[in-house]
């Protein structure tokens, strides 16, 4: 049993794009969605529970709709789908057309996506563990807080960091702490210190999510490069924030040195930083990347 389980974890996607998806009952149905180690993208898993669902009232003569798939379906599966993880295109143009959903939740869920303050949203929010990514991350903290009234922020301050890797890697992005149902606006730039130039910079509006890396989970946002940045061995950089926002969530028990996936990252503070971010606190939760 265990080995059938690992199978289906590794290779989610195809398990559930089997013909045979259509046969197995309702209870082991449960049992495969409320894995946190599936992987697979939300929205695909969503897709095969409604076939099925489609399936079982072809195969009872029944109607196909919303209402009717979801009595089949049960409220277990159901709210063991992960629909906050979805983006909001694939919610809004797969999820609302089953019909599956009652208006309130899909409300719920819309606000969520806009994050309007408080919002209960009722699903899971966290991504599956078992999904992989297309890049590396280095996590910089070993615990998060937000203590009191959180890491605050103001127009004439900004968050910086140097930071240097052992390898030639491309820098994909910069994970953001946020907080809860909140909306952050932030230019966040790449420097190449013994030039002093900017290799790029990216500003927008970014809302906040709950994030999980290992056992750590905190509310932030990713932040991705419109081009990769391409950063060499040995050359130290400075990566520096300008954030506009609610108070933060933030890192703690930071180190000046870390391996992650084979690249040795060493950080420094930076004189550039006027907010409070150092080695050892602060922002910039992950460096996300690839090796060349």
């Amino acid at each position: 049993m265990d080995q059938c389980w690992e199978v289906i974890d590794k290779e989610t996607e195809e398990a559930v794009k089997s013909e045979d998806l259509a046969t197995i009952e309702r209870s082991l149905l449960e049992v495969v969605i409320e894995r946190d180690t599936l992987n697979i993208e939300e929205i695909e898993l969503f897709k095969a529970v409604n076939l099925w669902a489609t399936k079982r009232c072809e195969k009872q003569g029944s109607s196909t709709n919303g209402s009717e798939k979801r009595r089949i379906l049960g409220e277990r599966i159901v709210k063991g789908i992960r629909f906050p993880v979805m983006a909001e295109h694939e919610f809004a143009s797969v999820v609302l057309d089953s019909q599956i959903l009652t208006p309130e939740e899909a409300l719920k869920l819309f606000k969520y996506f806009n994050s309007v303050p408080d919002t209960p949203v009722g699903f899971p929010e966290t991504k599956r563990t078992g999904l992989k990514e297309l890049f590396e991350r280095c996590h910089r903290f070993g615990s998060v807080a937000h203590t009191g009234s959180g890491y605050p922020y103001s127009p004439d301050k900004q968050d910086c960091l140097i930071f240097k890797v052992d390898k030639d890697i491309s820098l994909l992005g910069v994970t953001l702490f946020g907080s809860k149902h909140n909306t952050y606006s932030v230019t966040i730039k790449i420097t190449r210190l013994d030039y002093e130039k900017c290799l790029q910079s990216k500003p927008g509006k970014f809302s906040s999510a709950l994030m999980k890396y290992k056992s750590v989970s905190y509310y932030g946002f990713n932040i991705f490069f419109d081009q990769p940045v391409s950063l060499k061995k040995s050359v130290e950089y400075r990566v520096e924030a300008s954030i506009s926002g609610s108070n933060s969530w933030f890192g703690q028990n930071g180190q000046d040195h870390l391996l992650c996936s084979g690249v040795r990252f060493k950080f420094r503070p930076s004189s550039y930083s006027t907010n409070g971010t150092n080695v050892e606190r602060g922002q910039f939760s992950e460096f996300l990347f690839t090796v060349k």
